[in-house]
């Protein structure tokens, strides 16, 4: 198995799909931000200053999925049809967990864009509670399924 991103020189490129087939295609991927029970009372209770935790993290993750190629340099720029961006809160870590779902009719993968779309989601969190717990941590974030293509379903 080799790197699709880097030609026979070693240098990077990005991956010709136009002989790919248009397939239906789906990522969800998953991660968290563990922090202080304190800071897990505010959010939840709604009484952060920069207003609604979750309903914003969740806005910044779908924004964060549609502008994926434009962050990382070799993904394509994808029609995206559906991004989904669920925060829950966990008391057990404490923190929020944060799931995204994207969807797209295409000729290559939304892995990055459901990845890019949990990592915004978490920062956002982040920025939005440093003022009282600079220590919260981004843990987790990976794939959890992939559909779609040539290389079909992955399941974590």
């Amino acid at each position: 198995m080799s790197l699709t991103h880097f030609d026979q020189k070693g240098d990077a490129h990005m991956v010709d799909v136009s002989d790919k087939a248009v397939t239906s295609r789906i990522a969800v991927a998953e991660g968290c931000v563990k922090m202080a029970r304190e800071t897990f009372d505010i959010i939840s209770e709604g009484r952060a200053k920069k207003g609604d935790v979750l309903s914003v993290a969740r806005l910044a993750g779908i924004m964060g999925a549609k502008q994926t190629s434009t962050l990382i340099p070799l993904c394509h720029p994808l029609p995206i049809t559906k991004v989904a961006v669920e925060l829950t809160l966990d008391p057990d870590l404490p923190g929020i967990r944060v799931e995204s779902t994207v969807k797209t009719t295409g000729q290559t993968g939304v892995e990055m864009e459901a990845l890019t779309a949990v990592s915004t989601a978490c920062l956002t969190v982040y920025d939005m509670a440093k003022a009282v717990d600079k220590a919260m941590e981004i843990n987790g974030i990976r794939v959890l399924l992939k559909d779609g293509g040539k290389s079909g379903l992955y399941e974590a």
